[in-house]
């Protein structure tokens, strides 16, 4: 009676055991495969890369690197000496073609009047067709002037954007080179978070869901919602070796990494005091609408499980 007895205990204790082990690893499961999380995520933001539209030596310096700048305001002030010294004579260009074109006009009216067999038609006709050359190269002379103005004008760098000046080493005495980076801004109201989730986890991702972002170093989360899945990513398969063959990675029936797909998460809200910075990492978890995190059901776990034998059975 004793010996059964210990035989019931010692089943109960296994029943025990395999009963939590089984909850566990559903429970693990869960957490490291089914569920659409991942460690793997990163903030980022637009970059606007400044270039000057005219060449010159830069004379002013007005921001510091790291400074928060607002549109239209001025970052750097190439030397204007030159450009002034164009407008003047683009201006006086304009004026030495009006008194040009005044002349000219005043021929043509005046043999306009005259009639009979005094003045030809023909005669008549190049005095028209030299008033109206003369009117366009009054009208060639003041786009030249309004050219140098605009030119003047651009001698003054300013932000495109909101943003913060990044990596800021040009110093006063520096040639500017039309066309030509050298000042960047990070755009202030461009930041997202790239979570970078297996392909087994997108399936269970759609657009609108709302996210949960922990930034690796500080204890309150951010919230934003996902905005985009991203259609393609690079293959290596796809590149071409040797005399244009391609090169193919060798696959592994046992061990096959899932590919990473980035799911791009626009932020919609950002805790007082916190500074963000691109190239951030992150953790992206997709939640409730309450702001938990999702889990799926023992049903859907165990349907997953077996789904994911079958897909073993059926490739080995």
């Amino acid at each position: 009676m004793f010996a059964y007895a210990n035989r019931l205990v010692r089943l109960a204790i296994t029943l025990t055991i395999l009963l939590v082990a089984a909850i566990v690893a559903i429970v693990l499961w869960d957490y490291y495969t089914a569920s659409p999380w991942t460690r793997n995520g990163q903030v980022r933001a637009q970059v606007a890369n400044i270039a000057p539209r005219i060449s010159g030596q830069i004379n002013d310096v007005r921001v510091h690197d790291n400074q928060l700048v607002h549109k239209g305001d001025i970052l750097y002030v190439i030397d204007p000496f030159d450009f002034r010294v164009k407008v003047d004579i683009a201006m006086a260009a304009v004026n030495e073609r009006r008194a040009d074109l005044e002349f000219k006009t005043s021929q043509y009216e005046r043999r306009q009047k005259i009639s009979g067999v005094a003045v030809s038609g023909e005669e008549k006709q190049q005095f028209e067709a030299v008033a109206q050359q003369a009117e366009a190269q009054y009208a060639s002379a003041l786009a030249d002037l309004r050219q140098a103005r605009i030119n003047l004008e651009r001698t003054e760098v300013r932000s495109s954007i909101n943003g913060y000046v990044t990596n800021l080493t040009m110093r006063a005495g520096d040639y500017a080179n039309a066309g030509q980076v050298n000042i960047q801004i990070i755009d202030a109201d461009s930041y997202w978070v790239d979570g970078y989730f297996e392909e087994t986890k997108i399936h269970s991702i759609a657009v609108g869901e709302p996210v949960r972002l922990d930034l690796m170093g500080f204890h309150e989360p951010l919230f934003g919602h996902v905005e985009s899945i991203t259609r393609g990513i690079a293959s290596n398969n796809a590149a071409t070796s040797i005399q244009g063959l391609p090169a193919v990675d060798p696959v592994y029936t046992w061990v096959r990494l899932a590919q990473r797909i980035p799911v791009r998460v626009h932020i919609d809200s950002v805790p007082q005091g916190l500074v963000l910075a691109a190239g951030m990492t992150a953790t992206v978890t997709v939640v409730s609408e309450a702001g938990n995190r999702r889990h799926m059901s023992v049903r859907d776990a165990l349907r997953h499980v077996g789904d994911d034998m079958q897909h073993i059975a059926g490739h080995r």
